[in-house]
Order: structure tokens, then C-alpha cells, then sequence
């Protein structure tokens, strides 16, 4: 990044503050910090740095200054701010009987945008103590909880008070890499969630196209008629593929049960859709039922657009139920999908 091209995320300019009884204890701060970059307050105790971390947090006004956190006051304008931003106290304090997860769900209730409760406590390391008292965590454990409170609403400033005070050599090891990995950004679930099924759509993709060259060289099939209903039908199957497989997901408890899960839908949509049996050969009532079902507007489109005998109406019908089996999963994966271990 050139200097064209900084963005500043903090501005500070002469700030000072003066407790009631005279005392100054910060003065003259001048700082800016950029977006991405990792800036470190250093000083002996009792030199001011908690106490200017404060008055950056918004949680108390500065005695005289300018300050702009993301381009806000962050004390008069606290609304616009907070939700933007993550705090590490350097003393945090959480009710004692609560376990780990509720602590964290009680604190998610109260953040915008909160990341689910298992990859919180993943990011720190906490994730084998979910069901722990506080009460019983070690002081190290606790600062831990602490950072994982300050990062569960995916704020675009971090502010970490003596964020180590308390660990052992692995787990400050640990917190500056997990500061290290904040700093390049992180995937958000919608990226993961579409980086993990884009290899599966490009192979069948591949396997489609495979299949009706082949189709057409060595079964004398012929060219579609309406290739772009054919191309309509491949998407709309795949993105329905993807988003089904993910809702089965939500309730699937490993990775390997969630191949098992899939299989009755599965099974269901491809007998009702044409694939292993004609529609024309079922009841009438079945036929229409099943052209209800996820896979069967995506195997009408391509089938209509191969023999070019699909109508308007039926073409639009066809796509408004992919659309509708489209949104209905998606609602249902940003509903109830969550990375929390599954019992």
C-alpha cells in the first residue's frame, strides 16, 4: 500500500486527559494507525496507556483532543462505533456459574453480526473447555474467554489491553499468531461455505459437458434446440446441489454422516425428477407432485431445452420453482447452519 492509498482507521491529535483531582495522566498523544497494520502501545506501569486506550474505545471523553475511530468521535458517536469494533479489557469480569459456551452466547446476544459460538471459542483455544464453569478456567483460560468476547463480532479494529497477561509460552504464541491472521483478514462463512463447494460444481460442470458431447457423438442425440434452458437447468441443479447438501449439513453430526443424510433426499428427488424413472410412466397425481420436488425443475429445463418442447409457461414455471427451492434452502443454511460441534 502507497501512502496515496493509506487509510487511516484511528486519528489522533494532541489528546490529553486529566483526572478530577489534577492528575495528568496522558498528554500530547499525536498517532494514526492504518487499516491492516498492528500498532503497540509501550511504557512502564502507570505511564498511560490503559488510560489512553480508554479514551480511544469511547469509553470515557478526552480532557482535550481530536479523536476519530473509523471516522467517528468514538464517545459522542458511539452507536456508529462500537458495533465496528472489538475490547480487551485488561481486567474482564463474567459471572462466575455461567459455562464458557453460555458466557459467550449471553455476550453474542448483545453483538451485531456475532460469528457462532464454536469458531469463537476455536480461534482461542477454548473450544475443549465449552462446557467449563468460568469459575473454574485458569487466569491464562480467562484472558483467553476475554479475546474471544472481543472478537466475536468480527470488528474492523481490535483493541487488546495486555491481551497476554496470564498465559504461558504456548498460549502467547498462540494469541500473536491468531493477531497475525486478523491483521490479513478472515473468511467469512458465506466464503468458506462457497470455497468448499466450488471444486465440486466445476467437476460437475466438467461431467455434464462430458456427458452430452458424448451423448451427441456416439448416441446421435443431437444439438439442443434451446441451449440456454439446458444451461438454465445445469445451474439451477447445481446451485440447488450445493445449497441442499449444506442444509443437510446443519443437522448432520460429522463429516461423515453428513454423506449418509443426504442420501434420502437425494434419492427422492432423483426418482421423482425423471432421472431414474420417466415421469411419463408414474400416475398423473405422482407426476405432478414430483415436479414439485428440488431436482425436478432443473430436469425439466434440461429435458425442455434439449427436445425444444418446452412452452413459455412452462419454462417460467419450472424456473420459479428452482427459485423458490433456492431460497427456501439458503434461508434455511444462514438460519440454522452453525460450525458448533453437533451431540
Amino acid at each position: 500500500m502507497n501512502a496515496n492509498e493509506r487509510e487511516e482507521v484511528i486519528q489522533v491529535t494532541d489528546l490529553r486527559r486529566v483526572y478530577g483531582g489534577g492528575f495528568e495522566a496522558v498528554r500530547g498523544i499525536t498517532l494514526s494507525v492504518a487499516r491492516g497494520e498492528l500498532f503497540a502501545l509501550l511504557g512502564t506501569n502507570g505511564a498511560g496507556k490503559t488510560s489512553t486506550m480508554e479514551l480511544l474505545e469511547g469509553l470515557a471523553p478526552p480532557t482535550g483532543a481530536r479523536v476519530r475511530i473509523l471516522g467517528h468521535d468514538p464517545y459522542e458517536e458511539r452507536a456508529a462505533v462500537r458495533p465496528r469494533i472489538g475490547v480487551m479489557l485488561q481486567e474482564g469480569g463474567f459471572p462466575s456459574e455461567l459455562t464458557v459456551t453460555q458466557t459467550v452466547r449471553m455476550w453474542a446476544g448483545c453483538t451485531t453480526g456475532a460469528r457462532p459460538t464454536g469458531e469463537a471459542l476455536e480461534l482461542v483455544g477454548l473450544a475443549h473447555r465449552a462446557g467449563v464453569r468460568v469459575k473454574q478456567l485458569s487466569g491464562g483460560e480467562k484472558r483467553r474467554l476475554d479475546l474471544a468476547l472481543a472478537l466475536l463480532g468480527r470488528p474492523e479494529i481490535l483493541f487488546l489491553d495486555e491481551p497476554t497477561t496470564g498465559l504461558d509460552a504456548e498460549g502467547r504464541m498462540r494469541t500473536w499468531e491468531l493477531v497475525r491472521e486478523l491483521r490479513t483478514g478472515e473468511l467469512t462463512d458465506r466464503e468458506i461455505l462457497v470455497g468448499s463447494a466450488l471444486p465440486a460444481v466445476c467437476i460437475g460442470v466438467v461431467q455434464c459437458v462430458l456427458l452430452a458431447v458424448g451423448c451427441m457423438a456416439f448416441l446421435d442425440a443431437g444439438a439442443p434446440r434451446a441451449p440456454h434452458l439446458v444451461l438454465l437447468g445445469l445451474l439451477s441443479g447445481l446451485v440447488l446441489c450445493v445449497a441442499l447438501a449444506a442444509v443437510t449439513a446443519t443437522f448432520s453430526r460429522t463429516v461423515e454422516s453428513a454423506q449418509i443424510t443426504a442420501l434420502p433426499l437425494l434419492f427422492v428427488s432423483m426418482f421423482g425428477s425423471g432421472i431414474t424413472i420417466p415421469t411419463d410412466l408414474l400416475p398423473h397425481r405422482v407426476a405432478s407432485l414430483c415436479e414439485l420436488l428440488p431436482l425436478s425443475p432443473a430436469m425439466r429445463l434440461i429435458r425442455g431445452g434439449w427436445t425444444g418442447g418446452l412452452s413459455a409457461h412452462e419454462a417460467l414455471t419450472a424456473g420459479a420453482v428452482a427459485v423458490a427451492w433456492t431460497v427456501l434452502a439458503v434461508f434455511a443454511v444462514r438460519r440454522w447452519f452453525r460450525w458448533e460441534p453437533r451431540r
